[in-house]
């Protein structure tokens, strides 16, 4: 019984200026997986950082702190002030903390998944990936 995609390496039996080449990939290397996961990671918490900053700037530039402010004072006589805690070195702090928790979930995350996918290889046998090289410039 063979599989489909040994009947689509048959059928690719035309010959053109193109080469095709059909490989199985049946393991992710460990640390190469936690590199690469680290590195996007990375990335994630600068746009989640800079995110963060840009929000609390938008919204201290349009007032809506004074507002929350203001609305809060008529419930509670003016005793819970949103101002006093959300200053920008809170949001700094926040998004700092935020961004390295991204940092570390996202790098395990990476990690865990590589660990899946080599373990769900022995049941599935891998993806199939196929390759061309054009000779066409």
């Amino acid at each position: 019984m063979s599989s489909i995609a040994d009947q689509l390496a048959k059928k690719s039996s035309h010959t053109t200026g193109v080469k095709q080449v059909r490989l199985r990939l049946v393991y992710i290397d460990f640390w190469s997986a936690v590199k690469l996961s680290f590195l996007a990671a990375i990335a994630i918490a600068v746009v989640t950082f800079v995110g963060f900053v840009l929000l609390y700037l938008v919204v201290r530039a349009t007032n809506v702190i004074a507002e929350i402010d203001g609305v809060m004072a008529g419930f509670s006589d003016g005793s819970i002030v949103l101002s006093q805690f959300l200053g920008l070195p809170q949001v700094l702090s926040f998004a700092a903390v935020v961004a390295i928790l991204n940092l570390v979930v996202f790098t395990v995350l990476g990690a865990i998944l590589a660990g899946i996918y080599n373990l769900a290889v022995k049941v599935t046998g891998g993806l199939l990936v196929g390759f061309t090289s054009s000779t066409h410039v």
